[in-house]
């Protein structure tokens, strides 16, 4: 029984290294786990194939085999799945329909089950490519799986507050990095060409749009770069702007040749769910960020102390602006901001806190 015990499942969406909200959020812990007695099994309802054509346009019928398939390795994983002490769930079983699969776990076969979320996914957010999924999103579902769930995990306290409507039993887990093995490369301010940087997915490159006239007035007067880390190439009309392709193996090191750092967000309840990620990679190499006030945010930056929070376009424009001009400035706040990021969202702070999710 015991054996049991140390045995966690994790139910996820994709498979390992490739998405953010899986890799920081519970990939980062695995050696941890290991190393105090867990037994680690990963169950993905995507395999690569999947992973790589889900969130692109068109290639309807394959998506839907995608979709098939994944259903079927649900299906078939029911079998083996009493062997397992804890089930971690990241988000939900199942992209579409009921939570069928999460009462099979909780009802029936009563295992623990512990719900993992860092977005407001009760809300009817999907990709724009896939905008048919929606009418068979079951966005009711969330509450019923937190009511369930044995545990629940958030990545900020807007998402935890959300959970302790239908559960007691809800865990603060901050989205966190190795600031020891990984993020550990720090910047170069001392540089005669600053460049601005920016990374995340194709599904938030629409905020960054908010802020390219800010940038093209900039650019009528100095001279920078511009950094998209993306996995889609955008079209933005701007001056001396390099776009890079994200991989799981240049990401850190792409992302520590920027100075300034950018996370523009729109203030309605979905950012609220946002964990901060841009703005904790960015700061954890020492790169100060300029952001918008929205959610967790506010409580990353802490405004002229590690970056800037802007509730105007003046803001924009004369945040960064400093930042550009100053080159003790953003010293002082890249220090302050891995500061923030090694006492606050790292593997190395959290580790008990995540262990004990286990318990």
């Amino acid at each position: 029984m015991e054996i049991k015990k140390r045995k966690i499942l994790f139910v996820v969406q994709y498979p390992e290294n490739v998405s953010p909200g899986q890799r920081f959020r519970f990939e980062l812990y695995k050696e941890l786990l290991e190393n105090n007695g867990f037994v680690i099994t990963t169950s993905s309802f995507f395999h690569k194939r999947g992973y790589n054509i889900i969130h692109k346009q068109g290639f309807l019928f394959s998506k839907l085999w995608e979709l098939c398939k994944g259903y079927i390795r649900r299906t078939i994983l029911l079998l083996s799945i009493n062997k397992y002490g804890y089930i971690f769930l990241q988000r939900e079983a199942a992209p579409l329909g009921p939570p069928l699969f999460e009462w099979i776990y909780t009802k029936i076969l009563k295992k623990k089950v512990i719900l993992d979320f860092d977005d407001a996914i009760w809300m009817n957010h999907i990709s724009e490519h896939n905008s048919v999924a929606l009418a068979f999103k079951n966005v009711n579902k969330v509450g019923k799986i937190c009511k369930w769930a044995y545990k629940i995990s958030c990545g900020n306290e807007y998402l935890c507050n959300y959970a302790r409507k239908y559960n007691n039993n809800v865990i603060y887990n901050p989205t966190c990095v190795d600031t020891e093995n990984r993020h550990n490369i720090l910047t170069n301010h001392d540089i005669s060409r600053v460049t601005i940087g920016w990374t995340g997915s194709f599904s938030t490159l629409k905020y960054l749009e908010q802020v390219i006239p800010i940038l093209q007035r900039l650019q009528e007067k100095y001279d920078f770069d511009i950094k998209i880390i993306c996995n889609q190439q955008p079209d933005f009309e701007l001056k001396n702007i390099e776009y890079i392709e994200w991989k799981e193996q240049n990401e850190t090191i792409e992302l520590a040749k920027c100075q300034i750092g950018l996370m523009p967000l729109t203030n309605d309840e979905w950012s609220e769910g946002k964990c901060g990620f841009k703005l904790i990679q960015y700061l954890s190499l020492e790169i100060p960020a300029v952001s918008s006030p929205v959610g967790v945010n506010k409580k990353i930056i802490e405004h002229g102390v590690n970056g800037f929070l802007c509730n105007s376009k003046e803001d924009w424009f004369n945040s960064i602006e400093k930042l550009i001009l100053d080159v003790e400035l953003r010293k002082q706040m890249g220090r302050e901001g891995r500061k923030k990021i090694r006492e606050h969202y790292s593997l190395q702070s959290n580790q008990s806190n995540f262990l004990a999710i286990f318990s």
